[in-house]
């Protein structure tokens, strides 16, 4: 993706965060010689290497995983963002965006077996985390499983490379960036309000 020099993100942990917070992504591949794309939660993890990598899964009636030998694979983790109005400013400007982004490009493989097991218990371990009430792959019956696993196709992404954009109105000065930051605080929409947190972190 196109990054401005400004807004180039390389604070590791922080990006770390994202994809975990935000960790319901696009994968796109080539199928059929077209861009294809599926909405999937997708997990950081490491594999039995060492390496990190990217683990989720599709249905089995999704065409995707029948060509994802085809070149490398992209997802994509969109974080926070806002509008930003330019009526915030303290002189005559246009409007623009902010926002959060992380592109991972990198190799497919299919799961099988335990490796499979052991991402679907990680993504519902993740997701029932502080939940009453809450479920396990553990506590499903051996049958109901085998008969789920039948639909799916589990994908493993060995990253070869991260691009990550942070655009958070760098490129203003410290009234017209903490104007923007005030207008963010007050809003009733939360995602507003997770950009202001996050302008907070670098604010000038």
């Amino acid at each position: 993706m196109y990054i401005h020099p400004l807004n180039k993100w390389e604070n590791e942990p922080a990006i770390i965060d994202l994809i975990k917070n935000y960790s319901f992504a696009t994968l796109v591949t080539q199928t059929d010689g077209k861009p294809w794309a599926t909405h999937i939660p997708l997990i950081l993890s490491k594999n039995k290497q060492g390496d990190t990598i990217l683990t989720g899964h599709i249905a089995k009636a999704n065409p995707q995983w029948r060509n994802i030998a085809e070149g490398e694979a992209l997802a994509i983790f969109q974080g926070p963002h806002a509008y930003i109005s330019s009526s915030w400013y303290n002189h005559e400007n246009v409007p623009t965006w902010n926002y959060q982004a992380v592109h991972i490009q990198g190799t497919l493989k299919i799961i099988t077996g335990h490796d499979l097991i052991d991402h679907l218990k990680s993504l519902v371990d993740k997701f029932e985390e502080g939940r009453p009430n809450r479920v396990s792959v553990e506590g499903m019956s051996k049958n109901y499983l085998d008969s789920q696993l039948k639909g799916l196709v589990g994908l493993e992404m060995t990253i070869t490379e991260v691009q990550a954009a942070s655009k958070l109105s760098q490129n203003r000065d410290k009234e017209n960036f903490d104007r923007v930051i005030d207008h963010l605080d007050a809003s009733s929409n939360p995602l507003d309000r997770e950009v202001a947190a996050e302008m907070k972190k670098i604010r000038k």
